[in-house]
């Protein structure tokens, strides 16, 4: 498979995943309309025909901590009532995850752009106090990498946060077996020192960070409600309910989506870095499957179609509630148009940009259909990359830690002009 851009010939038989059939466009002309607005939201992939309603940033701003508060609720529920426990308690849990995605994902992303308030100021506001409460990086800090994270001159290399989350904190190397990264992936997840390590970096980044106020609120709401709890009587369904999801299950959908954001193209684009680098280094992911062929006989398609829903309305749904949640599906809109205040409706908006042939890119988008699949896609253009072409130094520690904690070191903080 090849493609034409700019006068040159690019072959991508690794980068791109070509489908004879989009998905989508067969669930929308299979499946009736009334199911439409469900399936574009949970495949994150609009129907051919779709308009939608405008969306706004003060949706997410509700959507968020309604779904913490309705996990709250279950899991206090299950808590309350033991026969119900082992139903409601990881619903709950599954919401509260959802919601702490929001504001990571969403909210304290997009406010780092400046789309989500008008002002400045009131992204700042926000996005430091979404820092000091769930422990997250300084907010100014974060600012300051990801912006790097845009530049061509950066994505993949070792000041790039994404890179060295995966090379520094996952240990993932370029140039090694598909095999054995998927090994130390599946080590990283259910490894306590992993996690405790991902958690000191988190905890010295948001409790340790330059702004003595960040700090304060920080320890003081943490302290509060450790307090709080203890003297309700309710620090173990404190412990479950909140502090697991906001440190383990966090981290863990964190690995995932991020394993899933970028993938590394021919050497030869990653060495040009222009905008056909930027393409080819992201795709849209999105959770869902093809629909059961329509050729096979009566019986066999009904079980086709219970086995389909059965996947979309579980496995499916759990991984867009629990990884690829709010705009996280299209990635890659985001980084060709990071600026966007049209992240709101992401969707239509990845939509209306690809049918206008993405102006001012050299190739269109392309898209990926499962978590994963694109995972283990993106593990093998890792494991096709030589560690020279990702810069020197690209599997040593680095100054520039992981998108949820980390902390610049001293010397290299102080190179950048940024307290640590």
């Amino acid at each position: 498979m090849t493609a034409q851009a700019r006068n040159q010939v690019i072959f991508w038989p690794q980068i791109v995943d070509a489908l004879a059939v989009d998905p989508r466009e067969e669930m929308a002309r299979r499946l009736p309309r009334f199911l439409q607005g469900f399936l574009t939201w949970l495949t994150a992939v609009p129907s051919p025909a779709a308009a939608g309603r405008e969306r706004t940033a003060a949706g997410y701003l509700v959507a968020a901590p309604a779904w913490i508060v309705s996990g709250l609720a279950l899991g206090g529920a299950g808590f309350a009532a033991p026969a119900l426990g082992a139903g409601l308690i990881p619903l709950g849990l599954l919401f509260i995850s959802c919601g702490l995605g929001l504001f990571q994902v969403v909210i304290f992303h997009h406010c780092a752009h400046g789309t989500v308030f008008r002002t400045r100021e009131r992204n700042r506001r926000v996005g430091r106090a979404i820092s000091a409460v769930l422990l997250f990086k300084h907010f100014d800090l974060y600012q300051r990498e990801h912006m790097l994270h845009h530049s061509a001159k950066r994505l993949l290399t070792p000041e790039d946060e994404f890179a060295q989350f995966l090379f520094d904190l996952c240990g993932l190397e370029p140039g090694i077996a598909k095999a054995e990264l998927w090994r130390r992936v599946v080590v990283n997840i259910v490894s306590p020192l992993f996690h405790g390590r991902f958690l000191l970096r988190r905890l010295k980044a948001s409790f340790g960070s330059h702004d003595r106020a960040h700090n304060i609120l920080g320890s003081a709401t943490w302290l509060t409600l450790s307090l709080a709890a203890a003297g309700a009587g309710v620090f173990v369904p404190f412990l479950v309910l909140w502090v697991l999801p906001v440190t383990v299950l966090l981290q863990i959908a964190t690995i995932f989506r991020i394993l899933c954001e970028h993938r590394f193209p021919d050497e030869r684009l990653i060495e040009s870095r222009d905008k056909l680098f930027v393409c080819l280094a992201t795709s849209g992911v999105f959770p869902g499957a093809m629909p059961p062929s329509a050729d096979e006989p009566r019986w066999i398609r009904i079980g086709g179609w219970l086995g389909w829903w059965t996947e979309m309305l579980t496995w499916q749904l759990f991984i867009r509630l629990f990884v690829l949640v709010g705009d996280a599906p299209c990635h890659d809109f985001h980084h060709r148009r990071p600026a966007s205040r049209r992240w709101v409706d992401y969707a239509l908006a990845r939509q209306k940009d690809r049918r206008a042939g993405c102006p001012g890119f050299p190739v269109n988008y392309c898209d990926s259909w499962g978590l994963f699949r694109t995972i283990d896609h993106n593990l093998a253009t890792l494991a096709a990359t030589r560690q020279a072409v990702l810069g020197r130094g690209a599997t040593a520690p680095s100054a520039l830690d992981d998108p949820l904690g980390g902390q610049l070191d001293g010397h290299r903080g102080a190179e950048l002009g940024l307290a640590t």
